[in-house]
């Protein structure tokens, strides 16, 4: 049964990663909305307060929302995942492979389409990675915990080939891929599973 809590943190991704426009919500250039103007959309209204916005935001394991206050109002945006482009999104570039491991999390039934395609950002403005496995605590997004294959990149190349990495505000590695939105097979350093078997 999904909670309220969870169910709030699921209409917050849907509005500000996906729905934004649809719905016809005013969005700042850098990904922020109003709080007080989301709370009267119709899937919030009367069901939720600021204070319920805050709990999830705070609570929330993925650290998937960021709020502000801009002139005195509460606002706020997805840290990440958007479908729609969002032109100032606070990420920072990562310009060195330097002591940074960038690993996605798939699963078994993607991994053949993946070993022969790459990586695909489909939707997405961006590709998720994370910087560890999901057994290691200090990640807490960008990869799912259930996942069964894990690709590790080969940062350095890909960077070398003019590939774009980002860090977002709670530590994900996002890229939007090469010009089609994939990360290609070549820039893959190493794939295992959860059993660290090799698989290729």
């Amino acid at each position: 049964m999904v909670t309220r809590d969870a169910h709030l943190s699921k209409t917050l991704s849907w509005l500000l990663r996906h729905s934004f426009e649809k719905e016809g919500l005013q969005i700042s250039s850098d990904g922020y909305i109003n709080v007080n103007y989301l709370l009267l959309h119709n899937s919030l209204k009367g069901k939720y307060t600021v204070d319920d916005i805050k709990r999830v935001v705070d609570a929330n394991d993925k650290q998937r929302f960021t709020l502000r206050i801009r002139n005195h109002i509460l606002e706020i945006c997805a840290n990440q995942g958007h479908s729609h482009k969002i032109d100032n999104l606070t990420l920072f570039p990562i310009l060195s492979s330097e002591g940074i491991t960038v690993i996605h999390g798939t699963f078994y039934r993607n991994w053949t389409n993946i070993k022969q395609t790459g990586i695909s950002r489909m939707k997405r403005n961006h590709i998720h990675f994370a910087t560890d496995l999901p057994h290691n605590k200090s990640v807490t997004s960008g990869i799912r915990p259930n996942a069964e294959v894990f690709i590790y990149i080969n940062l350095d190349l890909a960077l070398k080939k003019g590939i774009q990495f980002y860090k977002s505000v709670n530590g994900v590695i996002l890229s939007p891929g090469n010009k089609e939105g994939i990360i290609e097979p070549k820039y893959f350093l190493k794939v295992c599973d959860t059993n660290g078997k090799s698989l290729f």
